[in-house]
């Protein structure tokens, strides 16, 4: 878990040099994951959970996975973060504070009793500023694609500049593919819930002729896909990654097998991103957040990075704040009426319906 870490000129930073490959040093320091920039304080610039700060000879801290560990490398030692041996870690730096005086008080956790109004207000907000000045990564499960409305509003959202990347596994490119070419998920119509007939073999057409066009972008063009998420992120430039997991059918050219590979390639979309997005996806959500920091540094000044969990089960939003994302902020809902409220509170017109509905 990491997110700032610092070198004092004051007191002593133990450092160590590993003799063995992808082994960290007994008492080395696995990265936590609030920061805090003091003067002399050295700050680690691209941070995540567990992992271990490396002085390099330039004298940056790079913050390295432990199987990325070489020989060689000036690990950071010691298991303190309150200065005295070197490592310094203040957990309110984005605390715009004002607690409540009071010492008790009802509903102060968040569940599908919360009034979600004003954090879809925020969001909004907040959207609206990063289209322009920062990188919206999402992170989607399938459940984001097996609605009609879900799936046009996820649209919008990237055609519009709402979408700067996009993570997500094997089953939400496949149902989306199948939505967009046969209107079914799973075999379901994705409007009128309706099993169409052997719909069952549907999602194994769609893979077997991706697999055949060698490409996803190939598949789309060969088959005429106008819509959707991943002709979205194909026509607009977004880039995704599709990682896999060990039930998958397939899977999709593209989609990673090594898991290594796969965090690899995630953990760079993340470390550009000053908002995630995790919707309906609970491993792909808690491995995302496990890499996401709280902060980063852009034009040389240090801002938050965004994380919001959504979810129809509590026990989910819950879940990644005690795996340590504790910046997260938890939203209780489903897939579909979370993507066309946020269509909706951006005035894209296919939430128009929507709108008019639920206001």
């Amino acid at each position: 878990m990491c997110q700032f870490i610092a070198e004092c000129r004051n007191c002593h930073l133990f450092i160590h040099k590993l003799i063995i490959s992808y082994l960290a040093a007994s008492g080395a320091f696995f990265c936590a994951v609030l920061p805090k920039v003091d003067g002399v304080w050295r700050l680690a610039e691209k941070s995540r959970m567990d992992c271990v700060p490396v002085l390099a000879p330039d004298g940056e801290l790079r913050i390295v996975e432990f199987r990325n560990l070489v020989q060689g490398d000036s690990v950071v030692l010691g298991r303190t973060d309150d200065g005295s041996e070197g490592i310094l870690m203040h957990t309110e730096g984005f605390s715009a504070g004002g607690k409540s005086a009071e010492a008790f008080a009802f509903r102060t956790g968040r569940s599908r009793e919360t009034a979600f109004t004003r954090d879809y207000d925020a969001l909004a907000g907040l959207l609206r500023h990063e289209k322009e000045h920062g990188n919206v990564v999402w992170v989607l499960g399938p459940a984001c694609s097996f609605d009609a409305s879900a799936k046009a509003a996820m649209q919008a959202l990237i055609e519009n500049g709402y979408a700067h990347g996009l993570l997500a596994g094997n089953a939400l490119a496949t149902h989306d593919l199948e939505g967009s070419l046969l209107h079914t998920a799973l075999g379901q119509d994705i409007y009128t819930q309706e099993s169409r007939p052997n719909g069952h073999y549907h999602h194994i057409d769609v893979i077997n002729a991706a697999r055949a066009a060698g490409s996803i972008p190939a598949f789309i063009e060969q088959n005429g896909i106008r819509d959707g998420i991943m002709h979205a992120c194909v026509a607009h430039g977004v880039p995704y990654v599709l990682a896999g997991s060990i039930r998958d059918d397939g899977p999709l050219p593209g989609v990673y097998g090594d898991v290594y590979a796969a965090q690899n390639a995630m953990r760079e979309l993340v470390q550009q991103a000053t908002t995630v997005i995790c919707v309906a996806t609970q491993l792909h959500t808690i491995a995302t957040g496990n890499m996401t920091p709280s902060y980063c540094v852009r034009g040389g000044r240090v801002r938050p990075v965004y994380l919001y969990c959504v979810d129809v089960s509590e026990f989910v939003t819950n879940k990644l704040r005690d795996r340590g994302s504790l910046s997260s902020v938890p939203i209780v809902a489903n897939a579909q009426d979370f993507l066309c409220r946020v269509a909706a509170g951006l005035g894209l017109p296919v939430a128009e319906k929507y709108d008019k509905i639920n206001r």
